[in-house]
């Protein structure tokens, strides 16, 4: 039976409250009196030189409080990197400066240029469009192959080339793996690209500067995921102001996918401007600034190899690949294509050698980063092609060639720098067969061409590594910054807690299950327990959520903090019981002594905490308070196995998914329902990427999916009742929940389940068919079909 609250429970999303009522507190609900309000002028062409940029027109008209370009932020450090990768030749990326106004240059479509600060938001964009602007057109490059060729424009004057890096993992086994391939008894090849994807949250970026002039003071109301870390990166690297003169907020967030983790140049200008016009400022992203501002996802154009020898096991795996970086650096850009993705190229099999290259490459494009699931989405989808590939290669069951190269001792240790602690890899097979009722499969398949249409089956595993750590080790690998995370447990004296944590909650569902974690160690009822998230002036320094890190990072921090509240209050209960302090136990909310039935109930125990008179104060300080820092051990590794059924229309190469099902190993569980929530989502986003989404230029650099009438992403009616299950659990070794990430999982592991199951429609009917690229269109299906 489900509990009724604690761990384990489906409690309902108490935040559902507020969201569902229209009494969720955004950024853009927030106004300030007097602000003012900012509109960017935007680069209109991908590449060109900067002539002049007039501004007289725009200075004088109606409201306007001032223009600012490019020429006000020389000395103001430009948009900073949290990440440094060194190649495979021991020396640093290439990393261009990134301006807040573009100076001298613009470098892709939607960079801004000049910004017009006014009373109202309509006379801001009125007097934007009377800037005269005049750029020098250069030739734009968009193709990342070419970007590397001898003679090719460069989008950056300073640098050698349009090369970021050349990143090699493991280098030391190259020659091993180059060997390995001469000496297989079977190769499989695979080019393919993962497109580039908008992550385009319900919720539009925006941001609202304000500053004290008394005190001096900066404060910016921005859409985030990570306030502290904004605070760190716009405070000490872009406008130089004191950590404790800045204060970043990040209230209710209408979604995120990765896209508000980084720092943006509209935070850092609308933070600037607040003190420069001595009054706030703020910005609201329209749709269509989004598709051109807003870091885009994924983005890799790959070729991977398979070896294996005369049995069928692998021997190895050798991958090249192009990865977009954009015109600039994003946040944490660098590391998506390299150490998040490289380090997961042994999937869920013992593959002995593995080597994986990585070009990043600048062309005149928005900047990439991560998206939902970030490196680790690229590296399932190449894994799970060219196995399945393979399998159809060699005519054996894709199924069996997986689980006879599955891992089954933990932990293991792959030859790309990452220890699995536990798993189950067959487990989560065993039950996907049963959810997706494999049995039944040919006699849908015939029902289908009953009625002219193709059906596949496709299948994959996935596993991925999240709660991004632990610090020093990803400081070595070029981190700027540490993967920690906070929590202050404050203890009210009637007893009720506030706990604050350094996470961001932006759709996961953090008040419920993070109040769930902490009740349930206390034995209290979870409505005791208040959330508090989003506010550097009232939270513990914290590095915020992405890469599924809430739970198993932030979670463990709040267990730390409540274990510390827990051994102080058992002090103030030994004395209130007269009995040592080893005696006293605590469970269902009251302390009793061991063998006795003298107890004392928990909010007695909170208010002697603050009314002292029972105990002595030379002891014990009055007050319950505590703070935690957690740095985790390792990574989590949540793993799983998803299968797809398709039909095809073969008149029109249009792609129906029939049946979906997901088996995952997520540790042990919080919120089941939570849980459940997160992998929707996730799949959703999955299939919207196999199937719709392709963020496309053309060759001038001009993006031609800038709107939703060009950009399609997934509906209701594209999508089916979706079978999820999460009872193959083996917990996490190293975090006191036991717990792994789960937010990123149906992303990570859709993509690849639902082309092979196109391939599997086209093949069954006699098709030559061993690849498309995603995302399956109907007509790039059709054309695949008919040659």
């Amino acid at each position: 039976m489900p509990k009724d609250g604690g761990i384990g429970a489906s409690s309902k999303r108490r935040e559902d409250v507020r969201f569902l009522t229209g009494a969720g507190n955004y950024t853009d609900d927030i106004n300030i009196r007097g602000q003012a309000y900012v509109h960017f002028l935007r680069s209109d062409i991908a590449h060109g030189t900067i002539k002049s940029i007039g501004t007289a027109a725009a200075a004088g008209m109606p409201g306007v409080v001032r223009v600012f370009t490019g020429a006000d932020f020389e000395g103001v450090g430009g948009m900073p990197c949290g990440w440094q990768v060194t190649d495979r030749h021991g020396q640093p990326m290439q990393e261009p400066a990134h301006p807040i106004l573009a100076q001298g240059k613009v470098r892709h479509v939607g960079e801004p240029v000049a910004a017009v600060v006014a009373d109202t938001a309509e006379q801001a964009r009125d007097a934007a469009e009377a800037i005269v602007l005049d750029i020098d057109e250069l030739p734009a490059v968009v193709d990342m192959k070419a970007a590397l060729e001898s003679g090719a424009t460069k989008v950056h004057d300073d640098l050698n080339d349009n090369l970021c890096y050349d990143w090699g993992f493991v280098e030391e086994n190259k020659d091993a793996v180059n060997k390995a391939f001469d000496d297989a008894a079977h190769v499989t090849s695979l080019e393919l690209v993962n497109n580039r994807l908008v992550a385009n949250p319900m919720e539009p970026r925006v941001a609202v500067g304000d500053y004290a002039k008394g005190t001096d003071d900066s404060t910016l109301y921005t859409t985030s995921q990570n306030p502290h870390v904004i605070r760190l990166l716009m405070g000490a690297f872009v406008l130089g102001i004191p950590e404790h003169k800045l204060r970043v907020v990040a209230p209710d967030v209408g979604g995120g996918f990765g896209t508000k983790i980084f720092h943006y140049q509209e935070e850092a200008f609308c933070t600037f401007a607040a003190k420069a016009c001595n009054r706030p400022v703020k910005w609201t992203s329209s749709r269509t600034e989004a598709f051109i501002s807003d870091a885009h996802g994924r983005d890799h154009v790959t070729k991977i190899e398979l070896a294996l020898d005369a049995d069928n096991n692998f021997t190895a795996v050798r991958t090249e690949t192009h990865a977009n970086m954009g015109a600039y650096l994003s946040t944490f850009a660098p590391s998506i294509p390299t150490w998040l993705h490289g380090t997961l190229m042994a999937g869920n099999y013992k593959t002995p050698l593995i080597y994986v290259n990585v070009k990043a490459v600048f062309t005149n494009t928005v900047p990439v980063d991560a998206y939902r699931g970030a490196g680790r989405p690229e590296a399932t989808f190449q894994l799970e092609r060219v196995v399945d590939k393979a399998a159809r290669e060699l005519g054996v069951d894709p199924i069996a060639l997986r689980r006879q190269n599955f891992i089954t001792e933990f932990p293991y240790a792959t030859p790309v720098a990452v220890e699995y602690d536990t798993g189950d890899y067959h487990g989560t097979m065993d039950k996907l067969e049963e959810m997706g009722d494999f049995a039944g499969f040919a006699t849908r398949r015939a029902e289908s061409e009953k009625n002219g249409k193709l059906r596949g089956l496709g299948v994959n595993c996935y596993i991925e590594a999240c709660g991004i750590a632990p610090s020093n080790l990803v400081g070595q690998l070029g981190a700027r910054a540490g993967l920690y995370e906070s929590a202050t447990v404050r203890v009210n004296a009637t007893g009720g807690l506030v706990v604050m944590t350094g996470s961001h909650s932006h759709g996961q569902g953090h008040e419920t299950s993070f109040a769930q974690v902490v009740a349930e160690m206390i034995g209290i009822d979870e409505n005791m327990v208040e959330i508090v998230h989003g506010d550097t002036a009232n939270t513990p320094m914290g590095m915020g959520t992405y890469g599924s890190r809430s739970i198993a990072v932030g979670g463990s921090a709040m267990v730390r903090a409540t274990e510390k509240i827990i051994n102080k209050a058992k002090k103030i209960a030994s004395h209130l019981l007269e009995a040592s302090e080893a005696d006293i136990e605590l469970k269902d909310g009251a302390f009793s002594v061991a063998g006795t039935d003298k107890s004392v109930a928990w909010g007695d125990v909170t208010l002697a905490a603050y009314v002292p008179h029972n105990y002595p104060l030379e002891d014990i300080e009055p007050g319950l308070e505590e703070t935690a820092f957690y740095d985790p051990a390792n990574f989590t590794y949540p793993s799983g196995a998803y299968a797809c059924e398709v039909e095809v229309d073969p008149d029109t190469g249009k792609v129906t998914i029939e049946r979906f099902a997901a088996a995952d190993d997520f540790g042990n569980i919080i919120n089941p329902m939570i849980v459940t929530g997160q992998v929707h989502g996730g799949i959703a986003q999955g299939i919207g990427q196999a199937l719709l989404e392709n963020c496309a230029y053309d060759e001038n650099g001009q993006l031609l999916s800038a709107s939703y009438m060009d950009y399609a992403m997934p509906r209701a009616d594209d999508l089916p009742m979706f079978a999820v299950d999460h009872s193959s659990q083996t917990p996490c070794t190293h975090n006191p929940l036991g717990v792994k990430g789960c937010g990123e999982a149906g992303a990570i592991g859709s993509p690849p389940a639902v082309v092979n199951a196109v391939v599997d429609a086209l093949q069954s009917a006699g098709k030559d068919v061993t690849h498309i690229d995603m995302p399956l269109s109907p007509d790039r299906v059709w054309g695949a079909m008919n040659g």
